[in-house]
């Protein structure tokens, strides 16, 4: 369990009942650097999305909510009317990076950029908070391009470098997938719109699931992009059934 100092205006108070790792909520080690849960852009779809970074904001972690219905939790003497039991963990921050990249892009194609002066967004005044996290500074050029001019260093997005380094994702959780023994055949046959009378889990099945759950860190566009670059067909929605035929009413011979 953990209380949210309220610091940012975005910051979510109150208190939770949450499942996370040790890392998550380690104390701080220095004065105002407490564990924060806070809103950010959600990369895939842009909306408000909670999201905690730990002591200093050296990680991210992703916050999913098991909610039930008429639940609250008893907390020592007092009862918390919020039932919902949260799941946390960690999260690549370079996707929600990746999100404010691609709209610089879009607003100033071939721009390059201080990192400071792209993530920046004033209804989420802590997503700055994402480029203090460990590894980012090491990793960002997974997805850009940089230009270095004296001790500065600029970045503008590139497509190409994104889209190689969206592959080693989905391998690497197809692996993760497989080393786990997790079927994934009847959810993709299911998914996708094809019917057969046995499912078994191909190498494309599991790269078709993985591209799934990759999809959903990422916008809409680039999923389709990467789609195409893992060489697998477009979804397409399920053509329309043809009305049931009707039997053919038998006419009375006349005798």
């Amino acid at each position: 369990m953990h209380s949210a100092k309220q610091r940012p205006p975005d910051a979510h108070p109150g208190q939770w009942v949450l499942i996370a790792p040790e890392a998550a909520t380690d104390p701080p080690k220095a004065p105002d650097s407490e564990p924060l849960f806070t809103k950010l852009r959600n990369p895939s779809t842009g909306e408000a999305t909670l999201y905690l970074f730990n002591s200093g904001a050296q990680q991210l972690f992703e916050v999913k909510a098991f909610h039930e219905e008429y639940r609250s939790w008893f907390i020592g003497q007092t009862v918390q009317q919020d039932g919902r039991l949260l799941f946390v963990t960690p999260m690549d921050p370079l996707f929600l990076i990746l999100y404010y990249l691609i709209k610089a892009d879009k607003e100033q194609p071939g721009k390059f950029q201080p990192l400071d002066q792209v993530v920046l967004d004033s209804e989420y005044p802590s997503c700055p908070l994402l480029l203090k996290c460990a590894d980012v500074k090491q990793y960002i050029h997974h997805v850009t391009e940089e230009k270095e001019i004296g001790s500065q260093k600029f970045h503008k997005y590139s497509q190409e470098k994104t889209l190689k380094w969206l592959k080693k994702k989905v391998n690497q959780t197809v692996k993760a997938l497989k080393s786990n023994s997790i079927s994934v055949g009847e959810r993709v046959h299911a998914a996708t719109f094809i019917s057969g009378k046995q499912i078994t889990d191909t190498k494309e099945d599991y790269v078709w699931y993985a591209h799934g759950l990759i999809s959903e860190y990422i916008p809409e566009d680039l999923s389709k992009e990467l789609l195409k670059y893992l060489g697998l067909p477009e979804l397409k929605s399920p053509a329309a059934e043809p009305p049931l035929k009707m039997p053919a009413q038998r006419h009375a011979k006349k005798k």
